[in-house]
């Protein structure tokens, strides 16, 4: 079975085409700028790439212009489009409402968009990804595999906020994570490799949008972004966690509120906002190394935030067994690491500096000889997760 992963965005299309058989990645790329000017195509097959500008007026040429670059040229993985048995799709929120992943039927699509106040610039790009999919590639299975899915596990003292009850009951407002995906694979693959499935686990997805779960037994009993990917550690250009009298004081101030004030938080806070150079964790640390204070402040903020949210896990959880990095800066970054896991003997948690300079492994082992809790960089791999996903049930449904 071949089966094509689908993540679309407001303006973007990522696709990977995997091979079941062996979970082999085919061919993969990015249709960028859907919409805007300047739109292209970034086709890969093992070492080689193809880059193209071409307009995508709407995702359903980006899907149209995909098929072709799998289907032809040097670049071509496949004959035609119907090799590809499923596909298999993305979906930031599922809410409550969705508690595992679908096989995406009329009533799956709309109820993934009345949902889109909840995620309101990652679900409506979800729908057209869907309605677009079924004009071009016709009647094959297709499954949404949603970040949130992993997170419903949550008891209802991690998922509740301390708001009137009836904004839960009628607006279904509370924490519901992001991530899961990724959370979720990570997780099975610390478990596989250590040989355990009783661990207390913290995973820690870190990069321009990063979360930190507590899985215990495999189950996500708490996690660090709330009813949107805003809340929890400071981020590229999300500020975190806040108390809720700083919005209402900076509105009063400034006079921003609403749409403006949500733009502020989510893409001028954080690293960007902090720092007032970039978004970006390697830029920071380079102006932090010639003396930008600022910089250095950014750096320090996320640096602590982690380690708090470890240690607060461990706690929830009753102690800890292994904490997992990954994500852009959580396999790359090696200072934030190192920094995460420094004094951190008292729960028996260590790591070998130099195993932790070493890189390009799918798992890496950086803890200490002597660390009762492993600590391990893995490569996520959501892309797969969702394919494995999309397998199962279309199996399953025959």
């Amino acid at each position: 079975m071949k089966v094509l992963v689908i993540n679309c965005g407001s303006s973007s299309l990522k696709y990977q085409l995997i091979d079941m058989t062996d979970e082999r990645v085919l061919c993969k790329g990015l249709c960028e700028r859907i919409g805007i000017d300047g739109s292209a195509i970034t086709h890969q097959v093992g070492d080689k790439k193809w880059n193209e500008e071409i307009a995508f007026p709407t995702h359903t040429e980006a899907f149209m212009k995909v098929v072709e670059m799998m289907t032809t040229g040097e670049g071509a993985v496949v004959k035609d489009k119907s090799e590809i048995s499923a596909i298999g799709h993305r979906v930031v929120q599922g809410a409550e409402f969705f508690t595992k992943s679908e096989i995406v039927t009329e009533d799956v699509i709309t109820k993934i968009d009345e949902l889109s106040p909840l995620a309101p610039v990652h679900n409506p790009a979800h729908v057209q990804g869907l309605r677009c999919a079924k004009k071009v590639f016709g009647d094959i299975p297709n499954v949404v595999v949603f970040d949130t899915t992993f997170h419903q596990t949550m008891p209802k003292q991690a998922y509740m906020f301390g708001i009137p009850y009836e904004f839960y009951e009628k607006y279904a407002i509370r924490r519901y994570g992001a991530h899961g995906t990724s959370h979720r694979f990570v997780s099975i693959a610390a478990a596989e490799y250590l040989g355990r499935d009783d661990l207390k686990m913290v995973t820690c997805h870190l990069g321009n949008g990063s979360s930190i779960s507590a899985v215990k037994n495999g189950k996500c009993i708490d996690t660090s972004m709330g009813l949107t990917p805003l809340g929890g550690i400071l981020m590229g250009t999300r500020s975190g966690d806040l108390d809720p009298s700083v919005v209402c004081y900076m509105n009063e101030l400034t006079g921003i509120s609403g749409n403006d004030m949500s733009d502020l938080l989510n893409k001028k806070s954080g690293f960007l906002g902090v720092s007032g150079v970039s978004s970006d964790k390697r830029d920071i640390e380079t102006a932090a190394a010639e003396g930008n204070e600022r910089a250095r402040l950014a750096s320090n903020m996320f640096d602590y935030q982690l380690k708090k949210f470890i240690g607060a896990y461990s706690a929830a959880m009753g102690g800890l067994d292994c904490v997992v990095f990954t994500g852009g800066i959580g396999e790359n970054d090696q200072p934030v690491r190192e920094k995460a896991c420094a004094d951190m003997e008292y729960l028996g948690l260590k790591i070998d500096t130099e195993k932790n300079k070493i890189r390009g492994q799918e798992i890496l082992d950086i803890s200490a000889p002597d660390s009762k809790v492993k600590v391990l960089v893995i490569c996520t791999n959501e892309e797969l997760m969702i394919a494995r996903d999309t397998k199962a049930l279309v199996e399953a449904a025959k």
